[in-house]
């Protein structure tokens, strides 16, 4: 029997739990609205899910090349020559199983067990816990409204001389789950200088790239070619459940990563693949699904702290409101279990993403429809009255 070390041990992520006795009571019959996880409310673009019908119809369900399909890879490309006007060789993009075999990936990649790894928090949960499963040692660098809410250099130097280590990696999400936060050009230009500087490994989590509401939108590889780019067709395209992401590697990368996934995964799904490549000609489509986000979001952004849950963090990207629960309660699984208990609304207790300060913090989805985000939060002012 394989056991864990204290070193490797992952921690739960509550968000599932959550979800799980969400999709209970909701069997049971409970008008449940879950606002737990990240899931788009909309369906996949009509192109995809045509293209993925044609490719049933015509058994192109099968193994592909461990870096995906030429096609896809050659869209991913134009897709970066078009919104971020760079060019980008198919031969650098790889194509993975959703973006979390993208971070295994990765992390295989370009660390040794025992290296240093930064990353925010709060952040997200699968960070911290790939990270640990791997043997490697997290470093979690607190963002604040001092440090607009992102990593800096600065921030990155206080952790590394905090931790007595010398950093080997840095993970940096924009827009950030869970804060909502948009790392615009200058200060990722800074982040960026600052890694290549100390020979520290760069990767940039874009994959609520498309949900910019607020700020500066830009893709680490406007700014250098070092950075390991990771994306997915979960969030602003809508397929989740398709499990489908790609990287973008520095040159010297890509044949290690290749054999990495031929071992670990074979291939993303073809039948995925085809799919995603069609969904890159449905950007006006979601961009109306964009649109009720951004409803949600201002609508959330005025009554959450009317009926007393102030925001923690900016809501200029992504579909996230991480607000202060301390007013009501310095457990945040408690209420997030008490809250789903009693009125049958689901989100994410902070501890999930900052373990030292989430136990007063909630994470709200608004990527459900704008009906359901205007019920859960009138259940939620009304459960909040009664005290």
């Amino acid at each position: 029997m394989i056991t864990m070390s204290k070193r490797s041990a992952v921690e739960p992520f509550h968000a599932m739990d959550i979800l799980a006795e969400a999709n209970r009571r909701k069997q049971a019959g409970r008008p449940v609205i879950s606002m737990a996880v990240g899931q788009p409310s909309h369906p996949a673009p009509k192109a995809a899910l045509a293209a993925a019908e044609t490719a049933l119809k015509h058994g192109r369900i099968g193994y592909t090349d461990a870096l995906g399909l030429r096609d896809l890879r050659e869209a991913i490309a134009g897709h970066y020559q078009r919104r971020h006007q760079v060019s980008v060789d198919p031969a650098r993009i790889a194509v993975t199983t959703g973006s979390s075999a993208a971070f295994n990936l990765a992390f295989l990649g370009l660390f040794d067990a025992g290296d240093h790894v930064a990353i925010a928090r709060p952040g997200y949960p699968a960070y911290r816990n790939i990270l640990k499963a791997l043997g490697l040692n997290v470093v979690e660098v607190p963002v604040t409204a001092e440090t607009g809410y992102t990593l800096t250099p600065a921030s990155l130097e206080r952790a590394e001389t905090k931790a007595g280590c010398t950093l080997k990696g840095v993970l940096l999400a924009s827009p950030a789950n869970p804060t909502g936060t948009v790392t615009g050009r200058e200060a990722l230009k800074r982040l960026s200088a600052y890694c290549d500087s100390r020979d520290i490994a760069f990767i940039s989590d874009e994959i609520y790239h498309g949900l910019t509401f607020v700020g500066d939108e830009t893709s680490a590889l406007e700014i250098t070619d070092n950075a390991v780019v990771i994306n997915s067709f979960s969030k602003y395209y809508c397929m989740t459940g398709w499990r489908i992401g790609w990287m973008v590697l520095p040159e010297k990368l890509v044949r290690p990563v290749e054999c990495l996934a031929q071992s670990l995964y074979i291939s993303a799904p073809e039948l995925s693949q085809l799919a995603a490549a069609a969904a890159f000609s449905a950007e006006a489509e979601l961009d109306v699904y964009k649109e009720s986000y951004r409803t949600n979001r201002d609508f959330l952004m005025t009554r959450l702290p009317e009926i007393g849950l102030p925001l923690a963090s900016p809501m200029d990207g992504a579909f996230y409101a991480y607000v202060d629960t301390s007013r009501y309660s310095n457990d945040s699984m408690d209420f997030a279990k008490r809250m789903l208990a009693e009125i049958d609304v689901a989100a994410t207790p902070g501890m999930d993403f900052d373990p030292e300060e989430g136990h007063r913090a909630l994470r709200i989805s608004y990527a459900g429809s704008v009906s359901d985000i205007a019920e859960a939060v009138g259940r939620i002012a009304g459960w909040l009255k009664q005290g």
